[in-house]
C-alpha cells in the first residue's frame, strides 16, 4: 500500500525531537482515509465511540526549574474529522520536557493541560477532553474483569491456526442458544500502517443478537489480523464492521486496548449505543485499571 504523505510525515522518518514547546509538530490524519475501504461514511457512522489515549510520560518544568511528571488522558469522539498521528503527538509532548510553565506545580499543570486541549482541539477540529493525573495517582475501575478469554477455550490446543491476514470468511455462526457474548483476547497483534512495526493489544467484544459468532471462529478471525498493517483506530472499526456485516447484531461494542509505545497507548472504543461504552476507560476523571502490557 502506498504511503499517504500526511500519515507518513514523521512515521518512519528520522526526526529531531523538539527542545521546547512546539505545537506545529501536531499532524491530523483524516479518518476518511481509513474508512472508505470498509464502506464507512463519516456523515452516517454505524457506531458511537471515542478514542482514548494515555500519555504515560508527560513531563515539564515549573518556572523555578522543578520537573513535574504525570499521565495525560485524552478523549475525543469517533466522529471527529481526523485523528492525531501518533508520532507527531509524541514529538509534540517531548517539546514540553524542558519548557517552563507556571510559578507553582499546580499552576503549571493547569497551563500545560489547557495548552494540550487547545492545540489538539484546534488541529482535530473537535472538542478534546484532557485530564492530568500525577505520577502517584491510583487506578480506578476495571471494565473487563469478568469477560471470557477466548484463548482459554478447551479446544484451543487441538485447533489449527493458519490465517494471518484479515479473513472475515473465518466467522462461523454459533449453534448454541446464547443471545449475547462478552469475550476478550490478549492475542491481538497488528502492524503500524507506515513503519510495519508490531503493535500488541487486547480486544474486548460484547455482542447481542439472534445470530452470534462461534467463539473459536471469532478467535481465529482476531488471530488473522496478525500481519495486517493498519492504525489502531482502523483495527477497532474493521472488527466492528466485519461483525455487523456477518451477524447483524442488535447490540455491539468493540474495544481495542493497545500496548504503549513511546510512552503512549491508544484505546479506541466503538459501540452501537452510548450505554455500552466501558465506563472507567471512557471516563475523563479516572485512570482505568491497566492491563499488564500497558
Amino acid at each position: 500500500m502506498e504511503k499517504n504523505p500526511i500519515e507518513g510525515k514523521y512515521l518512519g522518518q528520522r526526526v529531531e525531537y523538539p527542545q521546547q514547546y512546539s505545537p506545529e509538530y501536531l499532524v491530523a490524519v483524516p479518518r476518511s482515509l481509513n474508512r472508505e475501504i470498509y464502506g464507512l461514511d463519516n456523515s452516517n457512522l454505524p457506531f458511537v465511540g471515542v478514542d482514548v489515549w494515555h500519555a504515560w510520560e508527560l513531563s515539564f518544568l515549573t518556572e523555578k526549574g522543578l520537573p513535574v511528571a504525570g499521565v495525560i488522558k485524552l478523549i475525543y469522539p469517533a466522529d471527529s474529522p481526523s485523528i492525531v498521528e501518533s508520532k507527531s503527538f509524541k514529538l509534540y509532548l517531548n517539546g514540553f520536557n524542558m519548557s517552563r510553565f507556571g510559578s507553582t506545580r499546580e499552576e503549571g499543570i493547569t497551563i500545560v493541560k489547557d495548552l494540550i486541549k487547545k492545540d489538539l482541539s484546534s488541529v482535530l477540529e473537535t472538542s478534546v477532553i484532557v485530564t492530568f493525573f500525577p505520577a502517584y495517582a491510583s487506578e480506578g475501575g476495571a471494565d473487563f474483569a469478568d469477560w471470557q478469554l477466548l484463548e482459554e477455550l478447551p479446544e484451543i490446543e487441538t485447533t489449527e491456526f493458519v490465517a494471518y491476514t484479515e479473513t472475515p470468511a473465518l466467522f462461523q455462526t454459533s449453534s448454541g442458544n446464547e443471545k449475547e457474548l462478552r469475550v476478550a483476547s490478549h492475542l491481538l497483534r497488528s502492524n503500524c500502517k507506515i513503519t510495519h512495526q508490531p503493535d500488541w493489544g487486547s480486544a474486548f467484544i460484547y455482542i447481542k443478537g439472534n445470530m452470534l459468532p462461534d467463539k473459536l471462529s471469532l478467535l481465529k478471525y482476531l488471530v488473522s489480523i496478525r500481519n495486517e498493517n493498519h492504525f489502531h483506530e482502523e483495527i477497532c472499526e474493521m472488527i466492528y464492521k466485519r461483525l455487523v456485516d456477518a451477524f447483524a447484531p442488535e447490540d455491539l461494542m468493540v474495544t481495542t486496548i493497545y500496548t504503549r509505545r513511546g510512552g503512549i497507548d491508544i484505546c479506541p472504543v466503538r459501540a452501537s449505543k452510548a450505554s455500552l461504552l466501558p465506563l472507567a476507560l471512557t471516563s475523563a476523571d479516572q485512570l482505568s485499571k491497566k492491563l499488564i502490557r500497558q
